[in-house]
């Protein structure tokens, strides 16, 4: 076989590390027997990445296999999807749960990708395993074809019920403000306005980021001041303190653009020009503003906004969009996390939170704790295969020390781990998920039902 491969990766994780791991890529699959053609370090733009497509279809190979090193959008995925009529694979690995910074967030890159090659119908293989492991079998079945990403679709509940006919009602005439697009390659935050108002009867306005951050820059002292000595962290003192002003000004901004415009919930693309433009970080005042009830989803992800909104109403709690970011099938546990925004009430008992910076970003302020143990319940209003659907899950959040900085927990979903990566990647689910404290899906499948939305279950 000529197996092409295409080693993808992005600067801004850990480069040493994500090396370390090609490394052990390349000669766990030359032990494989492949004739691996393509570049052995790791391409980093489109460019390169492009040129090494460019180069594979010279050398008129039989198999293409991307290599996930660390996490990447889906555009050069698709891009290289598109470029060649062959079977095709992505292989995504683990990283050690050792508290510290993500440092790859390979999966996270392939749950974009499969839910990007989904809405296109591509068919691919995928593996997600340690190339220093012994993944001898599993690694033959990837070159061969046999891990072929399948399709689930959901069913409609038989009945609704009052109780989900009102958090429909509750619903429906809330708004949503989109603060800057989604970014490139983020295809499971796309969406369509008139679609979502026929589906949920939400209404979208859509605002420029700069909204966001003149509102900020011109953001009162006194109201900045006060918000700070509000601020429960420990470490405020440690951080940039001209880059805590400029993140304190941002919640002070989301009330102000919220009261204006009576917006219930927004979607803010919060990198990377928050950091590069602005200069601060908007994953505290997102966690304030959870806490607060105002669901803010990252990334422009409108229907991860419409996604808490509804999973709100319907649980009474408050939630928190978050991304899958890892799956141990030997410990049957799964990892959610996001860089620091899990609203202050899901804190776990006896911990303190941490004022902190962005991992890749080095800006404030983000929020670092562990999640408190108890009963979970995930949703996503997801547009999977181009069909709008309700995904859920259910499982418990363990005690655990947290897997790494931000805010994180360690789930055990109610069906095993081994299932659950399965279908995440059939379902072609996207990467961001709801998650609030207890069991509520009896009366989401219902909630689901009254919305006319097939329901299915990781």
């Amino acid at each position: 076989m000529k197996l092409g491969i295409l080693p993808l990766g992005r600067p801004t994780f850990d480069v040493p590390f994500a090396e370390k791991n090609l490394s052990a890529m390349l000669t766990a699959l030359e032990a494989a027997g492949a004739k691996v053609l393509g570049p052995r370090t790791l391409l980093f733009d489109a460019e390169a990445t492009e040129a090494a497509i460019a180069d594979l279809k010279r050398q008129e190979i039989d198999f293409l296999l991307l290599l996930q090193v660390t996490f990447t959008d889906a555009s050069l995925t698709v891009a290289a999807a598109n470029a060649f009529d062959l079977p095709m694979a992505i292989w995504a690995i683990p990283e050690p749960r050792i508290g510290g910074r993500l440092r790859l967030n390979s999966f996270c890159g392939l749950n974009l990708a499969s839910h990007a090659l989904g809405l296109s119908g591509r068919k691919f293989s995928w593996l997600y395993a340690d190339p220093a492991d012994d993944i001898a079998g599993e690694l033959a079945d990837l070159l061969s074809g046999k891990r072929v990403v399948g399709q689930l679709e959901g069913t409609i509940a038989a009945t609704t019920s009052e109780a989900a006919e009102e958090v429909v009602r509750k619903t429906a005439g809330k708004r949503i403000a989109r603060l800057g697009e989604h970014p490139v390659g983020f295809d499971t935050c796309a969406y369509d306005k008139a679609n979502l108002k026929a589906l949920a009867g939400v209404e979208v306005e859509e605002l420029n980021l700069d909204t966001l951050f003149d509102a900020g820059k011109i953001a009162d002292a006194d109201d900045v001041e006060e918000l700070r000595r509000t601020v429960d962290a420990e470490g405020l003192e440690d951080v940039d303190q001209t880059e805590l002003d400029r993140s304190l000004r941002l919640k002070i901004a989301l009330d102000g653009i919220r009261k204006d415009g009576r917006f219930d919930a927004f979607a803010i693309r919060c990198w990377p020009e928050t950091f590069t433009e602005y200069g601060g970080a908007v994953c505290g005042p997102v966690s304030l503003m959870g806490e607060a009830r105002v669901p803010c989803a990252c990334e422009a992800d409108v229907y991860g906004a419409l996604t808490q909104l509804v999973l709100q109403e319907a649980s009474g709690e408050a939630v928190f969009l978050t991304d899958l970011v890892d799956i141990d099938t030997s410990d049957d546990t799964s990892v959610v996390w996001h860089c620091g925004q899990a609203p202050l009430s899901m804190l776990a008992e006896g911990e303190k939170p941490l004022a902190t910076i962005h991992t890749n970003r080095k800006m404030p302020l983000l929020y670092e704790f562990p999640l408190k143990p108890g009963r979970v319940t995930f949703m996503r209003i997801s547009q999977a295969h181009g069909k709008p659907k309700m995904i859920l899950a259910g499982g418990d959040m363990l005690d655990r020390p947290k897997s790494f900085t931000g805010t994180s927990g360690v789930v055990r979903f109610d069906t095993s781990a081994d299932q659950v990566l399965t279908r995440v990647m059939d379902s072609g689910l996207e990467h961001h998920m709801a998650l609030a404290y207890g069991e509520h899906r009896p009366l989401l499948k219902e909630v689901a039902a009254a919305m006319g939305l097939p329901v299915l279950e990781l």
